[in-house]
């Protein structure tokens, strides 16, 4: 070895196996930045929960006709002035369910799954009854949000309740 090659040890006397050790102190304090950033982030997103506008009662909307879906069917929709995503489901008894299609758990998004009557959030494995919007399964902690479905003629509406 030539001295230029010790030059960068006398410069940097740090051995290997020292470098990769962290302290209590360190790893307290890198435990303390991340959890605080933790808290400050889900602070922001329940502030703004908290203080969006909320989406008024909206009027009478036509999705389809009764001939765009099948039987075990849907169809995936967003009211006027909202961006906010529905799904409409024609079950296989011949009824139209509508929810918001977002899981009550983490917002995933949600799906019928035919010949079950179950809407299904594959995130976390919850289910919800097709006929009430109730959990059946998993972590969710509440009901989808329903929309009136009427039928007039071949039309199918929803409006929020």
């Amino acid at each position: 070895m030539s001295n230029e090659d010790k030059h960068w040890k006398r410069d940097f006397p740090i051995s290997r196996p020292e470098s990769n050790e962290v302290s209590r102190r360190d790893f307290a304090r890198i435990l303390t930045v991340v959890s605080g950033g933790m808290v400050l982030g889900n602070a922001a997103i329940a502030a703004k929960a908290f203080f969006t506008k909320k989406e008024r009662a909206s009027k009478r909307q036509r999705i389809c006709s009764i001939s765009d879906i099948p039987v075990g069917g849907t169809k995936s929709f967003v009211l006027e002035n909202s961006a906010v995503p529905y799904i409409l489901v024609h079950t296989e008894d011949g009824n139209f369910y509508s929810y918001e299609q977002k899981c009550t758990h983490l917002s995933c998004a949600v799906y019928y799954r035919p010949g079950t009557m179950k809407i299904e959030c594959p995130c976390h494995n919850g289910w919800f009854d097709v006929k009430t919007g109730e959990v059946l399964q998993g972590p969710p902690p509440r009901p989808l949000n329903r929309l009136d479905v009427s039928i007039e003629g071949d039309d199918i509406y929803v409006q929020k309740t």
